[in-house]
């Protein structure tokens, strides 16, 4: 008997000096995955550790609880000696590591010297080692808990999280998805998982000893320590660091004393500062000191402003030209705002313009310069902007005038397209169908409504074909603007998106349906929720070759807009227009010599051009299409004279939206709305010689109309 202890008490000591206690705080060390394939018989395995913690729950839902059990000596002497000698032993090793040692194929457990037997057998399974849980969690002072709504079992260490799911290789380490050796599985109703999922999310080491059957974890006791800043930057001087610690016993003992090195709340010069943190817990044990590395900047300096003008002394009537030279130490600068960078004064005396910069830490700087206006005059003020104002911005002028202005006496021919005009009611206060019509061939649509139901809601356009045969729809073109709270920039950005639809035919899409089916078109419309208050504008073109219904339904965002059309109803029209309208694409052409005087041309004014007549496909009552919205207008002049400047004019009301030029899109304007009638938005300018312009233009939804096309000649070019 005593050369039996003998053997086995050396054997037990040639493992443990094998062993390697667990890696510092600060320490990585990469590890192998744990199987009764690939580990060699006392082979040592130390993984990589974390700085953060994790959370576990039951094996399952049904778990049954593992109830540690101690035992003697006298109960199993003779079987377990060589363990016992082992636990014996322990007493050698540091008194902040303890020993969990796991029999292979049994669910015995010692932890040190005393035996305790979990749920299920340790389990090898296609070469991979799986251990109960519970058990592991239990005895290496782990925290477990489960979560029903990711049915995700969790173990927490500290600040280190483990989340496992059922039949899985998959589980989740502070976050981020990593792969096991196997996927976990119940057996039993107990929740299995391969042993070195743990070992190596955790950082623990154990050893392997294939002889004896047995792997022996070292599970460090010592409070273990952390911390980090809460302050994206750290300026010298400036910022007040903030400290986040973070810190447990293994044990589950309580923190009571922290201790700090190198510690600034302010640190006041930049650099880089290394700073210590360690904890003890009740039992008087310390932890081992974690570093980091804190880096300080520098604090931000103001951007520079600075700008110069091209002269000091101007006429009245002259260009002014500024150069920016306001420069930032990281190129930073986020805005710029001036104060009185007029392009032209029209008033003698000194004048003060100031640019004030900003960058993106919030720091701003300002120069300013005075200029000298004499008491000449180069160029009036409405000469000026014509020759200066660029493409796409807008000047002021007396627009009393233009009525006197002779019309451009243009003719016009129209195109078989189909208008579905919905805009009616444009205010939208129940679920239910917005417009209802049929057609076929070249069908525009034009939908402009705003959410006032106080539900999300989305706006949807079904397709139904009616007739026996399978019909095919293809959209052509498409533009959308919104959701937004602002009906002006929903509309104008939907002509916007409109035009480069045709001008890249990115939004071409072809629809099939069979006789009777019901499918959702433009799926850029269906795919945006509408808040309370939101608006949304939509133009289309398509083709279809059968006669198809369409409805243009609002409806609460979750339901189902083919489900739910049955049960809709129409909604009474506001003061606004909805119909179906034919020959809703006219092309203008004028031959004769345009701007050697001025003149205008009018769009959507019912009398040069009418506006359509059509019905309400809901109700079949008569409807005119007040300003021609929906239409869309090809403009070709083909003979403009040699310096003549074309402009914008709105004389119904605001006007916010875009044209065409020469196929360049032009923005009217460029920045907040025109306001009739005493603004213009320049479009083009002729050069020395006589030109050809087209335009294509279609009023935005929001705006109003009646709008001009104004031609005038440009004044004299003084130097």
């Amino acid at each position: 008997m005593k050369l039996k202890k003998m053997v086995l008490i050396t054997v037990s000591i040639a493992s443990l000096v094998t062993m390697v206690l667990p890696v510092s705080a600060a320490s990585t060390v990469p590890g192998s995955t744990l199987s009764t394939e690939d580990i060699a018989a006392g082979q040592m395995n130390t993984l990589s550790g974390l700085s953060n913690t994790q959370s576990g729950i039951p094996d399952i839902e049904k778990v049954e609880t593992e109830q540690p059990r101690e035992t003697t000596p006298s109960a199993e002497a003779e079987e377990e000696t060589g363990l016992m000698a082992m636990g014996n032993i322990n007493a050698t090793l540091s008194s902040d590591v303890s020993q969990l040692v796991l029999l292979m194929n049994s669910n015995k457990m010692y932890q040190n010297g005393k035996l305790y037997l979990a749920s299920h057998p340790m389990t090898v399974k296609d070469g991979v080692s799986y251990i109960s849980i519970r058990a592991i969690v239990e005895r290496a002072g782990l925290k477990l808990s489960y979560d029903n709504k990711t049915k995700e079992t969790i173990i927490r260490r500290g600040g280190d999280e483990l989340r496992f799911k059922l039949n899985s290789k998959n589980y989740k380490v502070n976050g981020v998805v990593k792969q096991m050796r196997g996927a976990s599985y119940s057996s039993k109703d107990i929740f299995m998982v391969p042993l070195t999922s743990i070992t190596q999310a955790l950082g623990i080491p154990y050893t392997v000893n294939q002889q004896e059957k047995k792997v022996i974890l070292s599970l460090s006791t010592k409070p273990v320590a952390s911390f980090s800043i809460g302050n994206p930057e750290i300026f010298a001087g400036e910022t007040l660091v903030q400290y986040m610690p973070n810190a447990y016993s293994p044990k589950g003992l309580p923190i009571v004393e922290e201790q700090w090195e190198g510690r600034e709340e302010i640190f006041m010069s930049p650099g880089r500062f290394v700073v210590g943190y360690r904890v003890k817990d009740s039992s008087g044990q310390w932890s081992d000191t974690f570093w980091l590395t804190v880096t300080v900047n520098k604090p931000h300096t103001p951007p520079v402003a600075n700008f110069t003008t091209n002269k000091d002394t101007y006429k009245m009537g002259e260009l002014v030209t500024y150069t920016d030279y306001s420069t930032d130490e990281n190129n930073a600068i986020v805005s710029r705002e001036w104060f009185n960078n007029e392009m032209a004064f029209f008033l003698p005396g000194p004048k003060t313009i100031r640019l004030t910069v900003k960058n993106k830490y919030g720091l701003s700087s300002t120069a300013e310069k005075t200029i000298m206006i004499t008491n000449e005059t180069l160029y009036s003020r409405d000469d000026f902007y014509k020759i200066y104002t660029p493409v796409g911005s807008k000047y002021s002028f007396d627009g009393t005038k233009i009525p006197t202005w002779e019309k451009v006496p243009y003719q016009y021919e129209s195109e078989p397209v189909t208008l579905i005009r919905s805009n009616s009611p444009e205010t939208v206060y129940s679920e239910g169908i917005l417009y209802r019509d049929s057609a076929i061939g070249n069908t525009r649509f034009m939908l402009h409504h705003v959410n006032a139901t106080r539900k999300s809601v989305k706006m949807y356009v079904v397709a139904t074909n009616r007739s026996t045969e399978t019909a095919r729809l293809s959209q052509t073109s498409l533009g959308m603007g919104g959701p937004t709270k602002y009906a002006t920039a929903s509309g104008k950005m939907s002509v916007q998106r409109y035009f480069e639809s045709m001008q890249f035919g990115n939004k071409y899409k072809d629809v099939w349906l069979a006789p009777g089916q019901s499918k959702v078109i433009f799926s850029e419309l269906s795919s945006n929720v509408m808040r309370q208050g939101d608006v949304i504008s939509l133009f289309a073109d398509l083709y279809s070759d059968q006669m198809i219904q369409y409805h243009v339904i609002m409806l609460q965002s979750t339901r189902d807009p083919i489900k739910a059309l049955q049960n809709l109803t129409v909604l009474p029209m506001d003061n606004h227009n909805r119909g179906k309208y034919y020959e809703a694409t006219k092309n203008i052409q004028y031959g004769e010599l345009v701007g050697l005087t001025p003149s205008r041309l009018m769009i959507g004014d019912n009398s040069q051009d009418p506006y359509l007549i059509g019905t309400d496909g809901a109700t079949g009552t008569y409807q005119m299409n007040a300003g021609n919205f929906g239409v869309l207008y090809r403009i070709k002049l083909h003979r403009v004279a040699p310096q003549t400047i074309i402009t914008f004019n709105p004389r119904g009301g605001q006007y916010d939206g875009v044209i065409m030029v020469n196929g360049r899109m032009v923005q009217l304007p460029e920045t907040s709305g025109l306001r009739a009638p005493h603004e213009a938005a320049v479009l083009h300018r002729t050069g020395d010689r006589e030109e050809t312009v087209e335009m294509l233009f279609t009023a935005a939804p929001g705006s109003s109309l009646s709008v001009n096309l104004l031609f005038q000649p440009l004044p004299e070019i003084k130097h």
